[in-house]
C-alpha cells in the first residue's frame, strides 16, 4: 500500500520493539509498578490544577492520589524524574489557560494538525536526558483524535469548553513538543554515534523508557476521559435518562407493634424525586408525627413504619420521578394479629404466586374479587387541541378498605405512562385518563386494566380525534407520529406519517423544522417540500438534543405544523449507550499494562459492507462498517461519488469529514445513476477505498402501495359499522389504512381515523343512524398514499341483530287434570328482530327436589301463552321459558315458581295476562292485557281494572270502571304528576268476578324529556298520514302501529313506511270505518308510545283539507295593490304565500293579457313571492280592471284591482303630484315645509328644512306677499331656516311665504296664520303663556289687598278668571281684577273678614284651564290687613301734609333793574305756614321785596327792582301738622357792561363756536 502524498519525504518509527526482550521489560514493569505511586502522582498533577468546579468534584481523588505519593515517596525514587515532567504538564495547562485559550483558534489549530505533514506518531520517552533512537528532526507527535474531538460540542458551558481545551493543549504539549525537542537532539546523538553497542545500549533504554511514557500515558489518558465523563454528565440535553430502581423494595409480613423498613435504591439524571404512597395516596409524616419516618442518603430511600398495627396492612409505592419520566415499584405489608394465624409460605411465594397488589381481610386471603365497572366512558370523538376525559367507576367486591387495585391504562395494547399530554388518576373508587392538549397521536382503542390479587377486568373504548381548524381554507391536516429513526453525529433521520385530509388538493410534501432543546427558535430544514415521509436532517452540532415538527403544504397554503418529537441527540448510538450507563467507580490509580501493545499508528483499513440502506429521488442513504484496522484513535470518513458506467470519483464531504458510519448525500440529480464508495481516515493517512456500492439511481426505492380491495361492510350497532378489506399487494414498509365514509348521494367524504390502522378490519363510529353510507379505504407507507380503493356497497346504519333476552313473570293461567296453561312477559330486549317464537321446558319437583328437565314444545310457540299436555296429575312442576329470533335461541327465563297440576273446578273466569302500560305522560297512560285462558263456566263479558299507588297498602285499591269494559285496553286519565303507580285487571262472567292478573308497573306518572306525539299531516296530493318520531330508540327497536291497540300489519287500508328515528302510517281513502285509536309503540323501550284518536268531527276537518291540497290554490299573503312610487311611477305588486322556481303569472288589463314592454314593466321575486308591474304615467286610457293570474305547478291563484271614477282620478293625480316633486327637488327645495312651533319663551317660531342648497342659494320671507326683512343672514348648515315672533297677538295673524332660490330654480313653502289657523296657534300661544305664570302672591296697597301672577306676557286672547272659595267672583267698584303689562291681578279693596277664603285664578288658553291657587286666611290675611291698614294711613298723611305743588324754577338769571315775579302753589291740609328764606335765614316782606300768600294755596315773590345784592339762594318753607316741605330755589344777578366785557376776555381763550 502506497504512502499518503503528505507522508512521503518523513520516515515511520518501526514496530520493532514488539519482540521478546519488550515483552520481558513489560514483565519487569509489572512487577515495579505495584511499589510506585509516580503514576497516580501523574495525574494528580492534573486535577490538582483544574478549574475551581473541577477541583471540589475531584477533591477527595486528589487527596488519596496525594496520600499514597507521600507513603511511597522513599521507594519512588527512581522515578523522580518522571513525576517533575508531570509537573511539567500541570503547568503547561496553567499556562495555557491562563494566555487566553478562550479563543477558539487554538483548539482550530489543535484539530486542523491531524491532517499536518507531522502526524507520525512515536513510542518516546518522557526524559529529555536518555538517548533515544534515529527520529527525523522535524518529527512531531499527531494530536490524539479519539474522544477529545467532541467533548467540547456537548459540555454545558463556554467556560468548560476553554477548560477542556487547555487541558487538551496541556496534554499535547507534554507528548509532543517537549519530546520533539528531544527527539531532535537524540537524533543528532545517534547520527555521530559509530558504536553498534552504544546503539543496542540505548535502544534498550529507549524501551524502558517508552513503556514508562506509554502508562504515565494511559494515566493521563484516563483522567482527561473521567474528567470528560463528569463533564458529559452535566449536558442535560443530551444524557437525560429515566429514572430506574437498582434495589426494589420488598413485602413484608410483621406482627402488630413491630417496626418495618422499605428499602430502595434509585438511579437515573437528573437525580430522581422519589415519594411514598400508601394505597396510592402520598404519605404525609406531619401529618402522623412519629409514625413514619423517610430517609435518603446517597441514592438509598428508606421509609420506616413504627409500631404497625392492623391499619398499617396496605399497599407501599415508591414513586421516581425527573424530566425523563416516572417509576414506580411496589410492595405489600401485612400486618398480623395474635388472634389468627397468617399463611405466611403464600406470602413469600413470591410474584410467580402472588401478584404485588394482592389483598386481604381481616380473616384471611379473599378467595375472589368481582370487579365492574359502572359510568363508563364510550366512543368518544375530540378535536385537536381540545382537552378531553375518560373515566368509570370500578366498584370491587368484597371491598377490602387498605389495598387499592392496580390500575393500567393502555392505547391499542401499548401502556399509557404519565406525560405533558396525559395524566392519570384514582380517587379511590373512579380512573381517569385526562388528555390536557389532544393530538391526533392519542387516537385509538383505549382500555383499562382493573387487577385485585389474582383477578382482574378490562373495558375498552375508541377514541377519535378530528383534526383542527386550518389556519388557512383548503390547507392540508397536520402530519403525525413524528419520531427519530436514525441519529448520530452527522445526522439524524425523521420520520413521520401523512395526515388522512389534504384539504381538498393533493398534497405537495413537507416542510421539516427543527428547534435546539432550550430554545424556542425554530428552523426549516428544508427549502422544497420532500414527498417522501422521510428526510435526514443534517447541519446539527455534535452532543445537542433537538426536536423535530413536520408541516404538509399543498396549492393552498401550509398546513398546522405536527405535535413535536421527543428530544434527539446528535451522538452515535453507541457513543449514547456508554454516556447514559451508570458511572463507573472512581479510579484507583493502577493501570494494567498487557503484554500485547495496541495497534496504533497505522493507516486504517477500507470500511466493509458498504451498502444503499434508503434511496429516495431527494437523498441517498449509505451505511457501513468500520474497518477493522484502524488503531484506538478515531477515524474520519470521507464518501466519494462517480457516475454509473465511470471512474470519475469525486469526494462529496471534503469540507464537513464524516464522524459515523452513515450519510445522507443531497444534491443528486434526480433519474440519474450512481455509486458510491468510502475512506477512511485518522492522523497517519487516509486508507484505501471500500469497494463500491451496486449502480444506484436516484429516485424513490419505496413505491406508493396499491390500493386495498374488497371493502365490506357489516353492521354494528345503530351508529357504528365493521368495515373490513383485503390488504394491498405487496405493499412494502406499510405504515397503515385510512377509511373515509359518504352518506350515500351527498358526494361528501369524511375521514373515519385520522391515525393510520394496521389490520384489515376497522369499526367506523360516529355515523348517523338510518342514513346508508358508503365506504373506501386507502394504504399509506413512507413513499405516500396509495389510491383509494373501489367504494364499498351501501349500507344502512343499524344495530346488529341479536338473540333476544330471557322473558319473565311466568304465570299459571289455567290448570287442569293433566295439562297446565303458562303465560309470561315479553322479554325487555328482542335483539333487534321480531321474535318469532318460545320454546317451554319444564320439570318434576318431588319433596322439593327437581329433577331434570324437559322439552315442552318441539315447534316454537307463538303467543305468550302455551298448554303443557301430558302433565301428571297432583305433582308440581317447574318452567323456564326462552325466546327465539332470526339470531337465535336466547337465554332461558329464570325457574318459575312451583305449580300444582290439578283441575280447576271454579266458576269465574281466570286472571287477564300480558299487562303493559304505554303512552305514560304526566296526567295518564294507556293500560292493555289479554283476555284470561280460562273463562270460567261463561264466557267473559268484561273488565275491571283497579289501581292503587305503588307505596299503597293493599286495601286502598280503587276501580277505575263502574262498568265493566268490553275492550282489552283503558286509558286511565287524573294521574299525579311524579307519583308511582300499580295497575291490576279483573276478568268477569256470569258467574262473577275473576281473580286479579299480576301487577303491571310500578310506573312513574310522567312525561319524559324528548317525549313526542303522533302528528297528522296531508301532504299535497292530499294523502292523511300519522307520523312519529322516537329520539329515545334502542339499536335494534322498531315501530309498530295499532288500531284501537290491534296490530295493523295486514290492513289494506293501510300503508307504514318506517324509516331512521321516524315512521309514517298512510291512509289510503279515509272514511268512516277508519275511525277508532291510532298508537304507534317502539320496542326495546320503556314504553314509548304515542296515539292519536280519528273521530267524526276529525275526519270531516282531514278530509276537507285534502281535498283542499289535491286542487291547491296559491296562497296570497297580500292582494293586488297600487301605489305611488317617488318619481311618479305607479307600481301593481301583490305578494303570494311561497312560489316555486316554476311559478309564471299573466298580467290581464281590462280581460286582455298584457305583456311587458316600453310601457309596463314585469318582475317575480321568486324567494320572497312579491310580483310586480310598473308603469311610468298613468294616462286617461289606463282606466280600468288589473289581475295577476298565478300558476305554479298545479296550484293556481288570481288577484284583481279596479281602478275606475274617483278612485283612479286621485291616484292619477297623486302620480302627477309626485312626478312634480320630482321635478322640484331637482332644484333647492324643501324638504320639510313651512310650520310653526312655540318657544318656551312664548314666542312663535316658523321654520322649514331645505336640501338641496349651494352657496349662491337665497331665501326671502314674506307677509301678505310684503317681504320681510331679516337681520340674519341663513347659512344652512343644519337646513333648517326659522323666523321668530315675538309676543305673538293679533296683529300677527297673515299668510307667511318663503321662498328659495338659486340659478337652478326657486321653491316656495305658504303657511296661512288666519282664521282657524290662527285661533290654533293663538290657542298654543296661550297655554304656553298660562304655563308660564307664577304662583299667585298676596300684595297689600293702600286700597286693600291684590293678588296677583306673572306671565311672560299677555295676550286678549287669554281668558282670566277668578273664583273665591269655589264661587266665581262678581267684580264692583271694590273688587276688580285687570293685567298691568305682565302682571295679572285682583284687587279687593277695603278688605273684610269676608274676603277671607281660597282664592283661585284659572287661565283658557281656549281649550284647557290652568289654575294657580293662593290661601287668603288666618295669619295671611291678618298680615295682609295689617300692612293695608299701615300703608292707608301712611297715604292719609302723604296726601294732607304741607308741600310746594309747583311753579318755582331752581335758578333765576336776571339784569341789575328788573324787576322778579315768581308765583308758586302750596297744598296743604290744613292750610300750611308760609315763610321765605334767603341764604338759609328768614326773609320779611318790605317794599324791595314783597311776600304774599293768598287763598291759602297761592304764594308771591316780587322783588321792584332787582340789585346784585339780591344773588342768592332763596327757598319756600311750608309746614302744617302732617309735616314740612322747602323748596330752594337761587337768584342770579347780572350787569350788561360786565357781562360784555367778561364775554370780549373770554372769547379769544376759549373755542370758536358752533353754528
Amino acid at each position: 500500500m502506497s504512502l499518503p502524498f503528505y507522508q512521503k519525504l518523513h520516515e515511520h518509527y518501526d514496530r520493532s520493539y514488539h519482540n521478546k526482550n519488550l515483552r520481558t521489560t513489560m514483565s519487569q514493569y509489572q512487577q515495579e509498578k505495584k511499589s510506585s505511586a509516580i503514576y497516580t502522582h501523574g495525574s494528580t498533577a492534573y486535577s490538582s490544577r483544574s478549574s475551581a468546579a473541577h477541583r471540589q468534584k475531584s477533591e477527595a481523588f486528589s487527596q488519596a492520589s496525594t496520600t499514597s505519593y507521600q507513603q511511597q515517596a522513599s521507594r519512588a525514587s527512581e522515578f523522580a524524574l518522571s513525576s517533575a515532567v508531570s509537573q511539567k504538564a500541570a503547568s503547561a495547562y496553567d499556562y495555557g489557560y491562563s494566555h487566553g485559550l478562550t479563543d477558539s483558534s487554538l483548539m482550530l489549530e489543535d484539530y486542523s494538525s491531524k491532517l499536518s505533514p507531522q502526524t507520525k506518531r512515536a513510542k518516546k520517552s518522557l526524559l529529555s536526558g536518555e538517548k533515544k533512537e534515529n527520529l527525523p528532526s522535524d518529527y512531531m507527535v499527531p494530536i490524539f483524535s479519539g474522544r477529545q474531538v467532541h467533548v467540547s460540542g456537548i459540555t454545558d458551558t463556554e467556560e468548560e469548553r476553554i477548560k477542556e481545551a487547555a487541558a487538551y493543549i496541556a496534554q499535547r504539549n507534554l507528548l509532543a513538543r517537549e519530546e520533539g525537542v528531544t527527539a531532535a537532539k537524540q537524533s543528532t546523538v545517534s547520527k555521530q554515534s559509530t558504536s553498534m553497542l552504544r546503539q543496542e545500549e540505548g535502544f534498550e533504554k529507549s524501551r524502558k523508557v517508552a513503556i514508562r511514557e506509554k502508562a504515565e500515558h494511559l494515566s493521563l489518558k484516563k483522567t482527561l476521559e473521567e474528567t470528560e465523563a463528569y463533564h458529559k454528565k452535566l449536558n442535560e440535553d443530551s444524557l437525560l435518562h429515566a429514572p430506574e430502581f437498582v434495589i426494589k423494595p420488598r413485602s413484608h409480613t410483621v406482627w402488630e407493634k413491630e417496626n418495618v423498613k422499605l428499602h430502595c435504591s434509585v438511579a437515573g439524571w437528573p437525580e430522581p424525586r422519589l415519594t411514598w404512597y400508601k394505597n396510592q395516596v402520598p404519605i404525609d409524616v406531619h401529618a402522623n408525627p412519629g409514625k413514619y419516618i423517610i430517609e435518603s442518603r446517597y441514592g438509598m430511600h428508606t421509609l420506616e413504619i413504627n409500631a404497625c398495627d392492623f391499619e398499617d396492612t396496605a399497599q407501599y409505592r415508591a414513586s421516581v420521578m425527573n424530566v425523563k419520566g416516572e417509576l414506580s415499584a411496589y410492595a405489600s405489608v401485612v400486618v398480623k394479629r395474635y388472634k389468627g394465624e397468617f399463611d405466611e409460605t403464600r406470602f413469600h411465594a413470591g410474584a410467580s404466586t402472588l401478584p404485588l397488589s394482592f389483598a386481604v381481610t381481616p380473616y384471611g386471603y379473599a378467595s375472589k374479587f368481582e370487579i365492574h365497572f359502572d359510568d363508563k366512558f364510550d366512543v368518544s370523538f375530540g378535536r385537536e387541541g381540545e382537552t378531553m376525559s375518560l373515566g368509570c367507576r370500578v366498584v370491587i367486591t368484597p371491598e377490602i378498605k387498605h389495598f387499592q387495585p392496580e390500575i393500567q391504562w393502555y392505547r391499542n395494547g401499548a401502556p399509557v405512562s404519565p406525560s405533558k399530554w396525559v395524566q392519570t388518576h384514582w380517587s379511590g373508587d373512579r380512573a381517569t385518563l385526562t388528555f390536557s392538549h389532544l393530538n391526533k397521536e392519542d387516537e385509538g382503542l383505549y382500555t383499562i386494566h382493573v387487577q385485585m390479587g389474582e383477578y382482574y377486568e378490562k373495558y375498552s373504548a375508541y377514541v377519535f380525534v378530528r383534526d383542527a381548524d386550518a389556519e388557512i381554507e383548503g390547507a392540508p391536516a397536520s402530519p403525525l407520529d413524528v419520531v427519530s429513526l436514525d441519529a448520530n453525529k452527522d445526522y439524524i433521520i425523521i420520520s413521520w406519517k401523512q395526515p388522512a385530509v389534504d384539504g381538498g388538493s393533493p398534497i405537495l410534501g413537507y416542510f421539516i423544522d427543527k428547534c435546539e432543546v432550550g430554545t424556542d427558535s425554530w428552523s426549516q430544514c428544508n427549502d422544497t417540500p420532500v414527498k417522501f415521509a422521510r428526510f435526514p436532517v443534517t447541519g446539527l452540532i455534535e452532543g445537542r438534543s433537538y426536536i423535530f415538527r413536520v408541516r404538509a403544504v399543498n396549492k393552498t397554503g401550509i398546513g398546522l405544523p405536527s405535535r413535536v418529537s421527543e428530544p434527539v441527540a446528535a451522538l452515535d448510538p453507541a457513543e449514547k449507550a456508554r454516556l447514559k450507563s451508570r458511572p463507573s467507580a472512581p479510579w484507583t490509580g493502577q493501570i494494567i499494562v498487557t503484554e500485547e501493545e495496541p495497534t496504533e499508528g497505522i493507516v486504517p483499513g477500507p470500511p466493509t459492507d458498504l451498502s444503499v440502506i434508503e434511496a429516495t429521488q431527494s437523498y441517498v442513504v449509505l451505511s457501513w462498517k468500520p474497518p477493522r484496522q484502524r488503531g484506538h484513535e478515531g477515524i474520519l470518513y470521507f464518501v466519494e461519488k462517480c457516475d454509473a458506467g465511470t471512474e470519475n470519483w469525486q469526494q462529496v464531504n471534503m469540507e464537513l469529514p464524516v464522524k459515523s458510519p452513515r450519510f445522507a448525500l443531497f444534491d443528486l440529480s434526480e433519474g440519474k445513476s450512481y455509486r458510491f464508495r468510502v475512506r477512511c481516515s485518522n492522523s497517519v493517512g487516509v486508507g484505501e477505498p471500500s469497494e463500491a456500492t451496486e449502480v444506484t439511481m436516484v429516485e424513490d426505492k419505496l413505491d406508493i402501495p396499491k390500493p386495498p380491495s374488497n371493502i365490506i361492510p357489516s353492521r354494528n350497532t345503530d351508529t357504528s359499522v365493521v368495515v373490513t378489506w383485503e390488504e394491498s399487494k405487496d405493499a412494502k414498509e406499510l405504515v397503515g389504512y385510512y377509511i373515509e365514509s359518504s352518506i350515500v348521494g351527498s358526494g361528501k367524504w369524511e375521514p373515519c381515523n385520522n391515525n393510520p390502522v394496521k389490520g384489515t378490519r376497522f369499526t367506523c363510529h360516529g355515523l348517523t343512524t338510518g342514513q346508508s353510507h358508503i365506504f373506501r379505504v386507502r394504504a399509506v407507507n413512507a413513499a405516500g398514499l396509495s389510491e383509494y380503493s373501489q367504494d364499498s356497497e351501501a349500507i344502512e346504519v343499524k344495530a346488529a341483530i341479536a338473540a333476544p333476552s330471557p322473558p319473565y313473570d311466568i304465570t299459571c293461567l289455567e290448570s287442569f287434570r293433566d295439562s297446565m296453561v303458562l303465560g309470561w312477559k315479553q322479554p325487555d330486549k328482542t335483539g333487534g328482530a321480531e321474535i318469532t317464537g318460545y320454546y317451554v321446558n319444564y320439570r318434576e319437583v318431588i319433596d322439593g327436589v327437581p329433577g331434570r328437565w324437559r322439552e315442552a314444545n318441539i315447534k316454537a310457540v307463538s303467543d305468550e301463552a302455551y298448554k303443557i299436555s301430558n302433565l301428571k296429575e297432583n305433582t308440581v312442576y317447574q318452567f323456564q321459558v326462552a325466546a327465539m329470533n332470526i339470531a337465535g335461541l336466547g337465554a332461558p327465563s329464570a325457574v318459575s315458581a312451583s305449580f300444582k297440576c290439578e283441575e280447576w273446578t271454579i266458576a269465574v273466569p281466570g286472571p287477564p295476562h300480558s299487562l303493559k302500560y304505554s303512552e305514560v305522560r304526566k296526567t295518564s297512560l294507556v293500560l292493555q292485557w289479554k283476555p284470561p285462558i280460562h273463562s270460567g263456566r261463561t264466557p267473559v263479558t268484561g273488565y275491571f281494572v283497579d289501581m292503587k299507588e305503588a307505596s299503597a297498602k293493599e286495601d286502598q285499591w280503587r276501580g277505575l270502571n263502574e262498568a265493566a269494559l268490553k275492550n282489552t285496553y283503558l286509558k286511565v286519565q287524573g294521574l299525579k304528576e311524579g307519583v308511582s303507580y300499580v295497575f291490576r285487571v279483573r276478568a268477569v262472567n256470569q258467574a262473577g268476578v275473576g281473580k286479579p292478573s299480576d301487577l303491571a308497573g310500578p310506573v312513574v306518572a310522567e312525561t319524559r324529556p324528548g317525549t313526542k306525539e303522533v302528528v297528522v299531516n296531508v301532504d299535497d296530493d292530499g294523502v292523511i298520514s300519522l307520523n312519529f318520531e322516537c329520539d329515545q330508540m334502542a339499536p335494534n327497536s322498531e315501530f309498530t302501529w295499532s288500531k284501537d291497540y290491534v296490530p295493523t300489519e295486514e290492513s289494506p287500508r293501510l300503508e307504514v313506511e318506517s324509516k331512521g328515528n321516524k315512521t309514517k302510517m298512510t291512509f289510503k281513502d279515509l272514511g268512516m270505518e277508519d275511525l277508532g285509536i291510532y298508537s304507534c309503540d317502539v320496542t326495546d323501550t320503556d314504553g314509548i308510545a304515542s296515539s292519536y284518536l280519528i273521530d267524526e268531527e276529525e275526519l270531516k276537518r282531514l278530509l276537507a283539507l285534502s281535498q283542499e291540497h289535491k286542487f291547491p290554490t296559491v296562497p296570497v299573503k297580500a292582494e293586488l295593490a297600487v301605489e305611488i312610487l317617488e318619481k311618479g311611477q305607479v307600481r301593481f305588486w301583490m305578494q303570494a304565500e311561497k312560489l316555486s322556481g316554476n311559478a309564471k303569472v299573466n298580467y290581464i288589463f281590462n280581460d286582455k293579457e298584457i305583456f311587458e314592454g316600453p310601457k309596463y314593466k314585469m318582475h317575480i321575486d321568486r324567494n320572497t313571492g312579491i310580483i310586480e308591474m310598473f308603469m311610468e304615467k298613468l294616462q286617461d286610457e289606463d282606466e280600468g280592471t288589473y289581475t295577476f293570474q298565478v300558476q305554479d305547478g298545479r296550484a293556481t291563484g288570481h288577484s284583481t284591482l279596479v281602478l275606475i271614477g274617483d278612485v283612479y282620478k286621485k291616484l292619477q293625480k297623486e302620480a302627477e303630484f309626485q312626478r312634480q316633486e320630482c321635478i322640484r327637488k331637482q332644484g333647492p327645495h324643501f324638504a320639510e315645509y313651512l310650520s310653526w312651533e312655540v318657544t318656551g319663551e312664548c314666542n312663535v317660531l316658523l321654520k322649514c328644512k331645505v336640501a338641496n342648497i349651494k352657496k349662491e342659494t337665497h331665501i326671502v320671507w314674506y307677509k301678505d306677499e310684503r317681504e320681510i326683512s331679516v337681520d340674519e343672514k341663513h347659512d344652512f348648515r343644519d337646513g333648517i331656516c326659522t323666523l321668530l315672533i315675538t309676543e305673538f297677538s293679533k296683529k300677527d295673524a297673515g299668510i307667511y311665504e318663503v321662498i328659495l332660490k338659486d340659478d337652478r330654480g326657486k321653491d316656495k313653502s305658504r303657511l296661512k296664520l288666519v282664521d282657524e289657523a290662527f285661533k290654533e296657534l293663538m290657542a298654543e300661544v296661550c297655554k304656553t303663556i298660562a304655563l308660564s305664570a307664577t304662583d299667585l302672591k298676596i300684595q297689600s296697597t293702600v286700597e286693600g289687598i291684590r293678588l296677583y301672577s306673572f306671565v311672560t306676557y299677555y295676550v286678549d286672547d287669554l281668558k282670566v278668571n277668578w273664583s273665591h272659595n269655589g264661587t266665581a267672583i262678581k267684580y264692583t267698584d271694590r273688587v276688580k281684577s285687570g293685567v298691568t303689562g305682565e302682571q295679572i291681578w285682583l284687587q279687593i279693596n277695603e278688605p273684610t273678614p269676608n274676603d277671607k277664603g281660597k282664592y283661585v285664578m284659572e287661565l283658557f288658553d281656549g281649550k284647557t284651564g290652568h289654575q294657580k291657587t293662593v290661601d287668603l286666611s288666618g295669619q295671611a290675611y291678618d298680615e295682609a290687613f295689617d300692612e293695608f291698614q299701615r300703608l292707608k294711613q301712611a297715604a292719609v298723611v302723604e296726601k294732607n301734609r304741607a308741600r310746594v305743588v309747583g311753579g318755582l324754577p331752581d335758578v333765576v338769571t336776571i339784569q341789575e333793574g328788573k324787576a322778579l315775579n315768581l308765583t308758586c302753589i302750596v297744598w296743604g291740609d290744613p292750610t300750611p305756614e308760609v315763610s321765605w328764606l334767603k341764604n338759609e335765614k328768614l326773609l320779611a316782606s318790605d317794599e324791595h321785596c314783597s311776600l304774599r300768600f293768598e287763598a291759602g294755596k297761592t304764594a308771591y315773590f316780587t322783588i321792584s327792582g332787582v340789585r346784585t345784592s339780591d344773588s342768592g339762594k332763596y327757598g319756600l318753607a311750608v309746614k302744617n301738622k302732617y309735616g314740612s316741605e322747602t323748596s330752594d330755589f337761587t337768584v342770579s344777578v347780572f350787569i350788561p357792561e360786565e357781562e360784555a366785557r367778561k364775554a370780549a376776555e373770554e372769547r379769544p381763550k376759549g373755542t370758536k363756536k358752533a353754528k
